[in-house]
Formats: structure tokens, sequence, C-alpha cells
């Protein structure tokens, strides 16, 4: 039924995800970890989105709206005795409020960052708020998770001049979100109805927001990419299928090295 829509994803990653990790997924007592390192990618997938724009795209004005935007998200994950039902009830119209952002001068490409990432932080937010609704269905309390060796790891190929860096950024969340596409469509399957209905509803925005920010990073580079987007699909491939010791969302393969 998605072959169409995962196609283009398949063609760019680099490799599948290993089965020892949809083994390790399915298990009912990794279901918990599972939904809460989801639930907090989504919510740094939203703020990665929003540095991109404060950083390279809006003006001084725009940039504190975005922190209001973003204010009661970080107050919920961040603060003490953080309610879930009272934050999903006071912010469940929030995030539907239009806001006008500037672009500031000197940027050809600020308008159109702007516009592309405004949406993809609507749907990461949303999707924020689905995965701790079904958390707090299923009692299982929210908490505030570090970056694993996934992300830490694509990072490190991010070069350090501009626009070099920016270029970078933009192919990593490209790959990010097109590995937990991936992931959301062999996953699927496999959960019960409530899940397997969620993780297919999400396909459509995150296989959008993959090629947004692949096409924002040729734009903004105007030369062809394509070394560099190899570059880090290759390193992409190698964090996916090497032996992880922790499960998470976006670990690698399970399960022990061999002597």
């Amino acid at each position: 039924m998605y072959s169409e829509l995962l196609a283009p994803i398949h063609a760019f990653l680099k490799c599948d995800t290993p089965d020892s990790w949809i083994a390790a997924a399915i298990k009912p007592e990794n279901l918990a970890t599972l939904l809460i390192d989801h639930c907090n990618c989504e919510l740094k997938a939203a703020q990665t989105a929003m540095f991109l724009m404060r950083k390279y795209a809006l003006d001084k004005d725009s940039g504190t709206l975005l922190l209001q935007w973003a204010k009661p998200y970080e107050d919920f994950v961040y603060g003490k005795d953080s309610n879930v039902a009272d934050f999903l009830v006071n912010n469940s119209k929030k995030n539907d409020v239009a806001i006008e952002f500037v672009a500031k001068q000197g940027f050809e490409q600020g308008s159109v960052l702007i516009s592309k990432m405004v949406r993809l932080i609507k749907e990461e937010f949303h999707h924020f708020e689905q995965v701790l609704a079904i958390m707090h269905a299923r009692n299982i309390p929210y908490e505030n998770r570090r970056a694993g060796r996934y992300a830490k790891g694509m990072m490190k190929l991010v070069r350090t001049h501009e626009p070099a860096s920016m270029i970078d950024k933009l192919i990593i969340g490209a790959f990010i979100e097109a590995r937990s596409c991936e992931r959301f469509a062999k996953l699927a399957p496999h959960l019960d109805e409530v899940l397997n209905k969620f993780y297919v509803s999400l396909l459509r925005s995150e296989a959008r927001h993959y090629q947004d920010y692949l096409v924002l990073a040729e734009a903004i580079a105007t030369v062809d990419i394509s070394e560099r987007v190899a570059i880090i699909g290759a390193r992409e491939a190698e964090l996916i299928t090497a032996i992880d010791h922790e499960f998470n969302f976006h670990s690698g393969a399970q399960g022990v090295e061999k002597d």
C-alpha cells in the first residue's frame, strides 16, 4: 500500500534496519522504552528545526516569537512535577496558532527554510503530543532522555565552517527523518492496533520531512551535494548496522558481539 511512498526512502538510505532491532523493538518489555524515546525524538526534531530557523533564517523579533512557541513544550519537558494530563489539555490548541515570521536580510533561502520548518515543527510538536497521550493512556511516565550514540555519531560529521555546517545539518536531518519513516513502516505490522494505526499515520509526514531537508540542502549549497550525501549516508548506515548495547528508537543492531 505504501510501497510508492517508501521507495524513495529505501533508495536514499544505505541499509535497512537490522532484523535484530525489529525483534528487540517488538518485545513487550521494550515498549515503554520505545515510546519514551520516540516521544523524545519528536521533540528533538522540532527543536532542531527551531535551531535552524533561529540561527540562519529569522530576524531578532521573530526569534523571540519562536522561543515563545516552544516554551510550553520545554516547560513541560524540563520542568519539575510536570502533569501530563494538564499539558495535553492546556496545549491542545496552542500549536495551531499562526505566527508571522520574518526572514533576516542577506539569506536568500530564508523564506523557504522558514516555510518548510514551520510546517515541520507543527507536525513534530503534534506527534510529540500524540505519543505522550498514548503513553499516558498506558500509564507509561514521560522522562527526558539524552541523545544516543546514533545522534551523537551523526553530528560529529558536521563541518565547522559555513555554509557547509548548515548544509551538513540539513542532510543529517534528511537521514534521521528517512530512518524514522523506514522504522515506522517496519514496526507497524508487529504492533497492537492503536500503535499500528498511529505509526502508519506518520509515514507521509516523515517522508515529506526527509525530502524538505534534502531540497533545502541542495538549494542552499547551489552545487552538487551528492558526495556529501554519500559520506553522511555511509556513516548513518554504519551506526545503524553496528552492534548497539543500548536499545532506543535509533539504536543499531541488537545483540552481543562475538569474540
